[in-house]
């Protein structure tokens, strides 16, 4: 037996303990032996198509069967060759030239082309798609204007197809992180036939991305999808780099209840975890080689504010919220000190920048400031709901921040839990008073925090609102001359949005995963971004550990 299991906790069964308890197999077992990575991805997703999902485990399925122009290498998260197998950006940066592969295919053997592209950025930024991710693409000329009806053109967009092999994009301004996007799922191509097959160019849901349906273009083809179960994928035979593959296939499991996600590693259902059950985190951090891996996360844990309810529309209400909120003794008890006190959207040091901090811990100005908005002392507080998707660790996050509402305001936040896609039309439709959120960055640049909060932004579900703002983000830092200059207009910006607490900032992410031994070549990185090309699994791993 390896040297690593006496030193393991007896909490954490190994896999070979299992089997011969069972007498049989465990997941674990198996997919060492088939190359079948067992992954848990949190909750059953929204959905597969790439210009509707929005959110994290939409995120890792969506990556695992399509490919962008570029993709991001895990352990650098500098961008290399996807779908494209070279590019080149004119002088001034604002004409992008990409390579389509000649090997690049979808999965009934078609060629991927820049007409493929073309159509789908079409369909991408079209306002009939309500795309959440169209801003995205808004650095091309008149994207954002087609995308808001100002044009109907598509033509007008600075995207065409040169010919089936070179797509060229032309932005309104150099766009340093431009590059990165073409890694989001919002920029990717999808089939156009296969989409016209089952519905129009702008349905949101219709039977294309089901078994047997899906036409897609990456590392591995939809397999099963067995509704709250799993979603299986397989190793595609038609993607490019398809002899650097070496998984056969994953199977991706909607364990949204973290605490049996938990369970199910310890038993040897899962190869990993998408996160970890804040209570377990002390005693696998002591465990000598831990399966816990935690690393820095270019994500911010937060609440939307629904702007346009009273009492919430008045600012001095947002401001004595967020005062109330002791964000150091949250960490240090309900979160374990795994994450980072956040008092901005931004991440502190994201490329450089530093956000500002306007607020902190104040119960005596929060209760000065409610008492101004007409409730002293908590009198004539109406009903006002905060609610949240399916997790244990966010029950705990609001019952304390209900508590610290209560203690200091005396007034009474009440709290509800919903399942991840009713949660999600909740926030869609602006349905709620208070809601839980989390973004993760979807590129290595300040801009991709401030960007949600343009008016309508499609990201955005709190009714802000501002015109100096969006000039700010969406004209000014994109031409600015510096780097310098560009933070500076960010600052101005966040300054701004922080002032008018749109959103009630309460930490800054870690990334928290178990990952068994026999996983290999799955490195923790800043965007805890997962390129399922690299990954392996050495069914030797206890021999090789020795």
């Amino acid at each position: 037996m390896s040297p690593i299991f006496p030193r393991l906790l007896a909490v954490l069964l190994t896999t070979l303990a299992l089997a011969a308890c069972t007498g049989g197999e465990s997941n674990v077992e198996i997919g060492n032996r088939t190359g079948v990575l067992h992954f848990g991805n949190g909750s059953e997703p929204q959905g597969l198509d790439p210009h509707v999902v929005t959110g994290v485990p939409e995120n890792k399925l969506v990556r695992a069967m399509f490919e962008g122009l570029a993709v991001k290498n895990p352990w650098t998260l500098e961008p290399e060759p996807g779908v494209a197998e070279s590019w080149d950006i004119s002088a001034d940066g604002k004409v992008y030239t990409y390579h389509i592969n000649p090997e690049a295919r979808w999965s009934n053997g078609e060629p991927v082309t820049a007409s493929d592209y073309v159509w789908s950025w079409n369909r991408a930024l079209h306002p009939s798609k309500a795309n959440h991710y169209a801003y995205m693409l808004y650095p091309v000329v008149n994207a954002e204007a087609y995308s808001r009806r100002e044009t109907e053109d598509f033509s007008e967009v600075g995207v065409k197809a040169l010919d089936e092999r070179t797509l060229q994009v032309t932005l309104n301004a150099a766009t340093p992180y431009f590059l990165q996007l073409m890694d989001h799922y919002s920029t990717f191509a999808v089939h156009p036939e296969t989409i016209l097959k089952h519905g129009a160019m702008t349905d949101r849901y219709t039977k294309w991305t089901r078994v047997g349906n899906m036409v897609n273009n990456g590392a591995f083809n939809l397999k099963e999808w067995r509704l709250n179960r799993r979603i299986v994928v397989e190793k595609s035979d038609t993607y490019w780099d398809r002899d650097k593959v070496r998984l056969n296939g994953v199977v991706f499991y909607p364990t949204e209840n973290i605490v049996s996600e938990e369970r199910m590693f310890r038993v040897g259902q899962l190869h990993t975890t998408g996160t970890v059950p804040l209570d377990k985190i002390p005693a696998y951090q002591a465990m000598e080689n831990t399966p816990y891996v935690q690393s820095p996360y270019l994500g911010t844990y937060f609440y939307l504010i629904n702007t346009k309810r009273p009492p919430l529309d008045d600012v001095r209400v947002r401001q004595a919220l967020s005062m109330t909120i002791d964000r150091v003794q949250l960490n240090d008890t309900v979160l374990q000190k795994s994450n980072f006190p956040a008092y901005s959207i931004t991440p502190p040091d994201t490329m450089g920048y530093n956000p500002p901090q306007l607020f902190g811990y104040d119960p005596e100005e929060a209760r000065r400031l409610l008492a101004g908005a007409g409730f002293p002392n908590g009198e004539g507080w109406p009903k006002v709901e905060l609610i949240y998707n399916t997790s244990e660790s966010h029950r705990k996050i609001a019952v304390a921040l209900q508590q610290m509402w209560k203690d200091v305001l005396n007034i009474n936040i009440i709290i509800s839990n919903q399942e991840w896609k009713v949660y999600l039309d909740s926030v869609d439709t602006m349905n709620f008073d208070i809601a839980r959120r989390g973004w993760i960055g979807d590129y290595v640049d300040a801009n991709n925090f401030l960007d949600m909060y343009i008016t309508d932004g499609g990201n955005n579900n709190t009714g802000f609102a501002d015109p100096v703002y969006d000039d700010m983000i969406l004209r000014k830092a994109p031409q600015a001359t510096s780097q310098e200059e560009r933070y500076r207009i960010f600052y101005e910006a966040e300054t701004r949005l922080m002032e008018q607490m749109p959103i009630l900032p309460i930490y800054t992410y870690t990334s928290k995963h178990l990952i068994h031994p026999s996983v290999k070549d799955m490195p923790a990185n800043l965007m805890d971004s997962l390129n399922l090309k690299y990954v392996w699994l050495d069914p030797d791993w206890e021999k090789n550990a020795e």
